[in-house]
């Protein structure tokens, strides 16, 4: 019998693309603490991507993001180089579920993602 390869989804919940400014707090992963400027690239009601990070990071590690005045604890889930830049990628996983992290619903009642335009005007 020859073995077969299934490829899955490994993506539990849709993302909604939204570029937000915010403020990323921790240690890299040389030991060093940083707080810098950053943004977000897409969103889970669980979960964030995030661009412009400046700091090598380790999966693991704990971050702290703060957006508008709110203060969110994540935890490095991989991390990405982009060739030639100097920055990273990086998907954090929230310690706990907030509703309204990043003051817009993410999600409709049916579970459907709404758009960022949407999502701003309230619109379902």
């Amino acid at each position: 019998m020859q073995a077969t390869r299934v490829k899955t989804n490994r993506r539990r919940q849709n993302r909604i693309q939204a570029v937000l400014p915010v403020r990323v707090r921790g240690t890299d992963a040389s030991g060093a603490s940083f707080e810098g400027l950053a943004h977000t690239l897409d969103l889970t009601p669980t979960g964030v991507r995030l661009g412009a990070i400046r700091h090598q990071l380790k999966a693991l590690d704990t971050l702290t993001i703060l957006y508008h005045q709110r203060r969110m604890e994540f935890t490095v889930v991989w991390t990405k180089l982009l060739n030639g830049t100097g920055e990273h990628q990086v998907g954090l996983q929230a310690f706990s579920q907030e509703k309204e992290v990043w003051e817009m619903s993410l999600f409709n009642s049916s579970a459907q993602p709404l758009t960022r335009a949407s999502a701003i005007s309230g619109a379902a």
